[in-house]
């Protein structure tokens, strides 16, 4: 615990610096570096190689998103070129492609964010989703008797509604003073990333479990991998970026 509790203080440093600096190159090069290593975890949760080919190909993503306006391109033709190559050549297995899916879409919408919407809008969503898993893992040790899922056996159904309840309120307060969108979109917008981050989570967690191993990676001590530490990003950004971009 005493590991966990160290290592967490220095990442909420590390992000305050990184986000207090709000610097667009050193934004990028830190996301950068990130998702570069969880890259590499990707593989050991698909089952694959750590073959050069990998880190090549998310380098050119990642470098190219500072030549165009939407952080999606790269990733939209890269995906055009995969499937005429499995069309071309069957014998080539469509899991290689999988890295480029989860965790690579949700990082370059992380950027896109903090690109779109700057750096209190990224602030934002980080406090959301790290309410929510704070306050689901602290209520569900406190009060947790339900499992919420055979994906997950640590998670009870009170540890994820006071995960949410917590993060939807937070949201909200934190929502309304730093924007100026209205209190109920503040709301439901706080609700879905809460929702969504539970689910990202548990998605991690139904990877490792098909994978047979208990963490993605080592490199941060009492924690594991980066990807379990982000895995509440991976889908409520997808959300988050959906919503933002909804013009009704």
């Amino acid at each position: 615990m005493k590991e966990r509790i160290i290592t967490g203080i220095f990442l909420i440093l590390v992000v305050f610096g990184v986000g207090y600096i709000d610097n667009y190159y050193l934004m990028w090069l830190f996301l950068g570096a990130i998702y570069i290593i969880s890259i590499y975890e990707s593989l050991k949760l698909y089952k694959l190689s750590p073959n050069m080919n990998f880190f090549s190909i998310a380098s050119i993503i990642w470098l190219s998103i500072l030549f165009t306006d939407n952080s999606l391109n790269p990733i939209l033709i890269l995906g055009s070129i995969f499937l005429g190559l499995v069309a071309y050549r069957p014998n080539i297995k469509e899991r290689l492609f999988l890295p480029f899916l989860y965790p690579t879409v949700p990082f370059l919408l992380i950027f896109e964010i903090y690109r779109d919407f700057g750096i209190s809008i990224l602030g934002w969503l980080i406090v959301v989703v790290a309410l929510t898993d704070t306050m689901a893992y602290f209520v569900g040790r406190t009060i947790g008797k339900r499992k919420f899922s055979p994906t997950s056996p640590k998670k009870t159904i009170e540890g994820v509604l006071g995960g949410v309840i917590f993060g939807t309120v937070g949201g909200m307060f934190l929502g309304e003073a730093i924007s100026s969108f209205p209190t109920d979109s503040i709301l439901i917008l706080s609700f879905l990333v809460s929702i969504f981050s539970i689910f990202g989570d548990l998605f991690e967690s139904y990877l490792k479990r098909k994978a047979n191993i208990k963490d993605s990676g080592n490199i941060l001590p009492g924690h594991g991998g980066i990807l379990d530490r982000v895995d509440g990003y991976m889908l409520s950004v997808v959300v988050l970026f959906a919503i933002l971009n909804w013009n009704i």
